[in-house]
């Protein structure tokens, strides 16, 4: 069983090799925040910015009497107004992420697990703030944080197909959905219209077994649900290959049209394939939605 601590070190080892992802803060006045990200304006925060003249508003105690000292006029100083951007990510910890049908590969909630939570690092460590969505854990940063997350990611859930949360979104903030889609696709599309009405973007990251993109069965075939709550057996299995991989094409086009529809972006990862290579399209997929 992958513990907080197993999860959390396999998301360091995925995220080590890549710089940190310095996500662009949006102009938005509902996730202003001290941080990292100087917008080059003058403004609340922390970080200087410029010396200019003082005027008839400013405090006597905002002068900068050392920079006024070497002039015939007095001078304050200018700090950056900081803005730090706000993440919420969905992992999808349904029962039915946990197939996989090869002992060599990851389950599918094992690299859905691993590959959020690298984000996640990259991200905090870029200066952001990052939750989880459902109210669960609201955007913060940190190592604290970290440790919270991988605590709940690594739990599961006993219903078969799980279902995205617009829920814990930030107006303008961006979020990260990861799921094997596979459930039905209303609660997803509702979640993705509720994120765009918040102007909400962001990247679905839809994680497949191989075989569930091949469909390799033929024959007499039994074919059930992680939970065992649903199942069907066939003798001609190969006769449902066509219509199996439409539907799932089908399913793949849906996503992609919600995707475009609301601004964000789509792809599909197979557990079988290199990890980084789906961190680095998290990553490019992510610093396009700001």
């Amino acid at each position: 069983m992958t513990t907080p601590l197993t999860l959390r070190s396999q998301a360091e080892a995925l995220a080590a090799p890549l710089p940190p992802l310095l996500a662009e803060a949006e102009h938005l006045a509902a996730t202003v925040l001290l941080g990292d990200h100087g917008r080059r304006r003058a403004g609340t925060g922390d970080t200087f910015w410029q010396y200019r003249p003082a005027q008839a508003h400013d405090e006597a105690r905002s002068i900068d009497w050392r920079r006024s000292a070497r002039s015939d006029a007095n001078f304050v100083q200018d700090k950056e107004w900081q803005i730090a951007q706000s993440i919420i990510l969905w992992v999808d910890q349904a029962a039915s992420m946990s197939f996989r049908s090869d002992d060599n590969l990851p389950t599918k909630a094992a690299r859905a697990r691993t590959l959020g939570l690298a984000c996640a690092i990259l991200l905090i460590r870029g200066g952001e703030r990052v939750g989880l969505t459902g109210l669960r854990l609201p955007p913060r940063r940190g190592e604290a944080q970290l440790m919270q997350m991988a605590e709940l990611l690594s739990r599961q859930e006993e219903t078969d197909y799980g279902a995205p949360e617009a829920q814990g979104m930030l107006p303008h903030s961006r979020a990260l959905f990861v799921s094997d889609f596979l459930g039905d696709i209303k609660p997803i599309e509702e979640a993705l219209l509720r994120a765009a009405d918040r102007g909400v973007g962001g990247a679905l990251l839809q994680v497949l077994d191989p075989q569930e993109e091949a469909f390799p069965f033929d024959g007499r075939t039994i074919f059930e649900s992680m939970s065992g709550a649903l199942r069907h057996e066939t003798l001609k299995a190969g006769d449902l290959r066509s219509r199996y991989l439409d539907r799932l094409a089908e399913r793949k086009d849906r996503l992609q049209q919600l995707a475009r529809i609301t601004g964000w972006r789509f792809q599909t990862h197979h557990t079988g394939e290199s990890a980084t290579n789906a961190l680095l399209w998290l990553y490019g997929a992510l610093e396009r939605n700001t």
